[in-house]
């Protein structure tokens, strides 16, 4: 290497190491790698090659015969078949330092923008149908075309994820490494490991290959497609797009989790419990100082028993827009100070939480009023026996995708494929939840029958004893076009959160409008009927949620009060004793939501807020208690 390719070493480690030592790439590799990330040298072929193989009638074999064949399948399903060798006449030596080989990709993207850059994108499709053997010889996008590759690019899909930006840049990257890197095949005894790397200079990721042992002329290159797994069952859910097998015997019950897990949650979390204190109490006319770095309740805040400070150690009152993490200090110091936030509140906001919680209403489904959710990071074997049994039932079988904690529809897919979800779980933490078939729609006149989910503000005054309100006015969102269980990659026909999409138009109607018009719709389901199922809800997640101690439940903390917003749809379901009814589906709790439409319409909305959550005082306040 020249002399100022050794300089750069240390601004490449610098900029690189921690992401190289986190793939385990071995240091012996930096140099050689830097140099040919500098130079974009691309010499695996002067190392390797990729030979045709034909498929062997594995019928006659015996089962142990047949499960080692199967070990050694194929990437892709689809026939011809391809393998990488060593072509090199000296085979390759794992301690030589200039083993690591550059693969380029094929194709990056983010999912939802698959099904466009298939159809616009020149010489996309026409290349990814020869990648994964698919037939296509026009020389137009043809939709067959599309969907095939849609379903099989979950063989050949790879991800990172950004550690930077905002949250919409932060949503996980797939891409397909070239027809090189796609053909090496899966192994339980690799032979090579790979690891994606963002290249910082260029802003451009590649993926790179490096052996593990030593090879001679003729041998296979292969790699772990379910790296890092050690777990037998878990491995053969993971390998399951390449591997076919079923789990029908694993039991699909989904118990709640043990305290370890809940323990482990709120170390992560670095959450400090608060003492035992008394509640506090307070003069009748006192003049509550509230400190906030929230600008809504800047804006619209004006009871004459709150007054703002910018001086945090004088205020009476903490409404944060962040997560407070220290109450055992705050406790300690001052016990009399209020805040806007429970510890341990995340085991509602978060989504594989509140289906943990849920869990203790209602039997091995969970409640009603929760859409049935699998933890795909520690019940895959669970979920994928569910969804076999439901395939083999014929029930229907379309699932969402959602991140553990992103809001706004962010990285949420909808899809019925079981390799798709599988796959999912490598891009981040995820649940998926029973995607509502069959919801209550509402009729638009601009555009026909469509999904609608509505959102509550629920105001928690206290857990021992549990008080709840319920803001008077909620707020609904409508899909943009007519429902149908297809094109599920159609953001305005599947989805209702349209006020971030650039472009998107919102429709609004207000609540009081919206009961007549529904009513009109539903004349058989007074609204009145409809909301009350609805709080009934609502009553038994706070009371699960609140029903064990911290953190295995929200912590009783006497200073503590809370508004969330519950988001939910309505679906047709049947009662025990068959009449057709509107089921309550509770989609998620959001903590400090957005309330700038409440401020718009509902001038006296924080005035109520504060007055229902620190007063103590509902009369002539805009809510109602529902426990």
């Amino acid at each position: 290497m020249s002399g100022d390719g050794e300089e750069d070493l240390p601004a490449f480690v610098a900029l690189h190491g921690a992401a190289l030592r986190a793939s385990g790439v071995p240091a012996r590799y930096w140099e050689s790698l830097c140099r040919k990330l500098r130079g974009e040298v691309f010499d695996a072929g002067d190392y390797f090659g990729i030979m045709q193989v034909e498929e062997v009638d594995e019928e006659e074999e015996g089962d142990e015969e047949m499960e080692e064949e199967l070990k050694k399948k194929p990437n892709p399903g689809n026939e011809p078949c391809f393998k990488v060798i060593v072509t090199n006449e000296n085979g390759l030596q794992a301690s030589n330092p200039n083993c690591i080989f550059l693969i380029d990709h094929a194709w990056t993207y983010r999912v939802e923008h698959a099904r466009q850059q298939l159809l616009h994108v020149p010489g996309l499709l026409h290349r990814m149908t020869n990648l994964m053997g698919i037939d296509f010889h026009g020389e137009i996008p043809d939709e067959g075309s599309i969907e095939q590759v849609l379903q099989e690019m979950w063989k050949y899909n790879q991800t990172y994820q950004l550690s930077q930006g905002t949250a919409e840049e932060k949503v996980p990257v797939w891409y397909i490494m070239d027809e090189f890197g796609s053909r090496i095949q899966h192994s339980d005894q690799p032979s090579f490991a790979t690891a994606p790397l963002f290249y910082m200079p260029q802003q451009i990721a590649y993926t790179v290959l490096w052996p593990l042992r030593d090879l001679e002329t003729g041998d296979e290159v292969t790699r772990d497609y379910a790296y890092g797994e050690t777990d037998r069952l878990i491995r053969k859910c993971v390998l399951l797009p390449w591997v076919p097998t079923e789990v029908l015997d694993v039991n699909c019950f989904t118990p709640e989790p043990s305290d370890e897990h809940y323990q482990a949650i709120l170390a992560e979390n670095k959450e400090k419990l608060p003492m035992a204190i008394n509640p506090a109490v307070y003069d009748k006319d006192k003049v509550f100082k509230v400190f906030t770095d929230i600008q809504q309740v800047l804006n619209n805040l004006t009871h004459p028993r709150f007054v703002f400070t910018d001086n945090e150690g004088e205020a009476d009152i903490l409404y944060n827009f962040s997560h407070f993490k220290d109450y055992r200090k705050l406790s300690e110091e001052r016990p009399e100070v209020m805040l806007n936030q429970f510890p341990c509140e995340n085991l509602l906001t978060v989504k594989d939480c509140l289906a943990s919680i849920s869990r203790r209403a209602g039997g091995p489904d969970g409640p009603r009023w929760l859409p049935r959710t699998f933890n795909l990071q520690t019940e895959l074997p669970q979920f994928i026996s569910y969804f076999q049994q439901r395939d083999r039932r014929g029930e229907d079988n379309h699932w969402i995708c959602k991140p553990w904690n992103l809001a706004r529809s962010l990285d949420t897919h909808i899809t019925n494929s079981l390799h798709n979800i599988i796959r999912h779980r490598e891009s981040s933490p995820k649940v998926v939840c029973k995607y509502i078939e069959n919801p209550v729609l509402f009729h638009r006149e601009d555009v026909g029958m469509v999904k609608f989910d509505i959102r509550y503000v629920v105001l928690l005054r206290s857990i021992k004893p549990l008080k709840l309100y319920i803001y008077d006015v909620f707020w609904l969102r409508f899909s943009n076009r007519a429902f149908s269980l297809d094109d599920l990659d159609d953001y305005e026909k599947h989805f209702t959160v349209m006020n971030y999409a650039p472009g998107v138009m919102l429709k609004q109607v207000h609540c009081e409008e919206f009961i007549p018009l529904f009513e009109k719709q539903y004349p058989e389901y007074p609204w009145s009927t409809v909301q009350a199922n609805i709080f009934k809800a609502f009553a038994e997640l706070f009371q699960v949620a609140s029903a064990k101690p911290a953190p295995l439940g929200i912590c009783d903390y006497p200073s503590s009060r809370a508004i969330y917003a519950v988001d939910l749809m309505l679906k047709w379901d049947t009662s025990r004793d068959g009449k057709r009814i509107m089921q309550p589906q509770i989609l998620e709790v959001n903590f400090n939501p957005d309330c700038d439409r409440a401020c718009k319409y509902h001038p006296t909305f924080f005035n109520d807020v504060f007055s229902t959550l620190f007063l103590d005082e509902t009369d002539g306040c805009h809510v109602t208690c529902i426990v």
